[in-house]
């Protein structure tokens, strides 16, 4: 069974799993020894890493799909590309984009229906429809087991009715093609099982942001098929870098440096990746 084969089957086997979002090579490594079973990569922990903010329009394209390229090749498990909108302005770039995520290694990749300009909030739905079509039919000209990974930002972006229009907009994309269902800013548990029963197919809940904790077993539970942390670990990482800066300066000490790997560890590590 190829990568995405084992990633198409972990949406529909029944059990929830874990994707880490990695946002450089050697945190997909990390995170693979660690023991997760898949990574996604994450767009806004790519453009923090690059000394940009998490805008769409500010990572570019080629960016994301050369950290996306890397971070396939240094693991050995399967790699989704978070792909923001499709990078594309209309469905046809959306197809070409698409067609080059496929060619990275990557066996899935989400698309979201927020443009990254234009003033609008949301794609209109039909628009929307067609982006999540064209990548289906693109990624399947390619592979025949792409995970497409089809998200409504109605909550993020304050839609009135925003959990009826994410429901209407990601059964649509299911019906288009997608083989995933996300829709991020629901932080409340019995929402969250409430969309679970009124999607037709596997949900992905992102978790790490800020609010209430739900554990892996209380997701379970409400039958969630796959849990994303976006970019809250690169945060995390971000947030260590910081706080070791600011004990160097302003206490003289270096306690941070208890948290570190081995430099020989980490050299064993990334050797057996070369």
């Amino acid at each position: 069974m190829n990568n995405a084969e084992k990633f198409s089957k972990l949406h529909t086997d029944g059990d929830t799993f874990v994707m880490a979002n990695a946002w450089n090579a050697g945190s997909a490594v990390l995170l693979e020894e660690a023991g997760f079973q898949a990574i996604g990569t994450t767009s806004a922990g790519i453009a923090f890493s690059h000394g940009l903010p998490d805008y769409q329009g500010s990572l570019s394209f080629d960016s994301a799909l050369s950290e996306t390229r890397k971070i396939a090749s240094a693991v050995s498990i399967p790699v989704s590309m978070d792909a923001e909108d499709g990078y594309g302005e209309t469905a046809e770039e959306v197809a070409g984009c698409f067609a080059k995520i496929v060619a990275s290694g990557a066996v899935g990749a989400g698309i979201e229906d927020h443009p990254g300009g234009g003033g609008r909030a949301l794609y209109d739905i039909e628009e929307a429809v067609d982006r999540v079509r064209a990548a289906r039919e693109a990624a399947n000209n390619l592979s025949s087991h792409f995970t497409l990974t089809a998200r409504a930002e109605c909550f993020l972006v304050g839609q009135d009715n925003a959990f009826a229009e994410s429901v209407k907009r990601v059964n649509r994309y299911r019906e288009a093609g997608a083989d995933c269902l996300f829709v991020p800013g629901i932080k409340d548990l019995e929402m969250i099982r409430q969309l679970v029963a009124e999607v037709d197919g596997p949900v992905n809940v992102v978790m790490g942001l800020s609010g209430k904790s739900i554990s892996v077993a209380e997701l379970r539970d409400a039958g969630v098929a796959r849990i994303s942390i976006g970019g809250s670990l690169a945060r995390a990482t971000f947030g260590l870098v910081r706080n070791a800066a600011r004990e160097i300066l302003d206490q003289g000490s270096f306690g941070y440096a208890e948290q570190q790997i081995p430099d020989s560890e980490l050299c064993a590590l990334f050797s057996n990746k070369n």
